[in-house]
C-alpha cells in the first residue's frame, strides 16, 4: 500500500500524460480568460489539500470541472462523470483525463471499487453531489448520498466548493472553499440508510452555508 501511494503521488505518470499535456498548453489562456478569484471561509479552508480527499462542489455550469481545476490547480482531480458520456462521440476526452464513469440511477460496485481505490492510493476524487448542472439560477438541488458512500470507504475527507454562477462570459470565476469535512464519525449511533442521508443533507447544508459567504461577501463590499 505504501507503494503504491508513492505512485500515485509521483510528479510524473504515464496514464497522466494526456492529462498533464492539456494542463501545460492551457494554463496560461486559462488563468488569463478565467482571471478566477477564491474566497476562503477560515485559515483553515486556505490549506492545501493532501492526500485522498473528495472535492464537491455546486453544479451550475458544464464548464465547472474546468473551474475546479483552476481553482485547486496543484492537484490532478480525478473526476466522475456521467456513463453517457463514456458512450457519446467525446468518449476520447473522459478517457483521456482519466474520469471514472458512474450511472447515477445505478451505481455499479466496480465505480464504487475504483473510487475507493483512488482515495486510498492518495488521489484526489472530484464530483458533483446534485448528479445534474443547473442552468436556470444557480439553486442547489439536494445531494445524493452516493459520496457519503465513497467518502466512508475511501477514509478521505470531504471539501465542500461553491462555484458562483456567472451572469456573463466574460465574468471572472469565483470559488468559495470550506473547511475539509471529516464524515467519519458523523451521526454512529443512527442506522446506516438514515445515517448516508443525513451526512448528505449536512453535505448539502455546508454548500449552502458557502454560497452565503459569498452573497454576504459581496453585499458588504457595496456597503464599504
Amino acid at each position: 500500500m505504501k507503494n503504491k501511494k508513492k505512485k500515485a503521488n509521483s510528479y510524473f505518470s504515464f496514464s497522466y500524460l494526456f492529462y498533464d499535456f492539456t494542463k501545460i498548453i492551457t494554463a496560461l489562456p486559462g488563468w488569463i480568460w478565467l482571471r478566477p478569484k477564491f474566497r476562503y471561509v477560515s485559515d483553515e479552508a486556505k490549506k492545501k489539500i493532501r492526500g485522498g480527499a473528495i472535492v464537491i462542489s455546486n453544479h451550475n455550469s458544464f464548464f465547472d470541472p474546468v473551474y475546479l481545476q483552476f481553482a485547486v490547480w496543484y492537484r490532478r482531480h480525478r473526476f466522475v462523470c456521467l456513463q453517457k458520456f463514456f458512450d457519446g462521440p467525446l468518449s476520447w476526452l473522459f478517457k483521456g483525463f482519466l474520469c471514472i464513469p458512474v450511472d447515477k440511477d445505478n451505481v455499479s460496485l466496480s465505480a464504487i471499487r475504483e473510487i475507493t481505490d483512488s482515495l486510498q492510493r492518495g488521489k484526489l476524487v472530484t464530483l458533483f453531489p446534485e448528479g445534474k448542472v443547473d442552468l436556470t439560477g444557480g439553486k442547489i438541488s439536494s445531494f445524493q448520498s452516493g459520496v457519503v458512500i465513497m467518502a466512508i470507504n475511501g477514509k478521505a475527507p470531504i471539501i465542500p466548493v461553491y462555484i458562483k454562477k456567472k451572469k456573463h462570459f466574460y465574468n471572472r470565476v469565483v470559488a468559495v472553499f470550506g473547511e475539509a469535512i471529516d464524515i467519519q464519525s458523523a451521526f454512529p449511533d443512527e442506522p446506516a440508510f438514515t445515517r448516508m442521508d443525513k451526512i448528505a443533507k449536512m453535505l448539502e447544508e455546508k454548500e449552502l452555508e458557502l454560497k452565503k459567504y459569498e452573497e454576504d461577501y459581496k453585499n458588504e463590499k457595496h456597503v464599504k
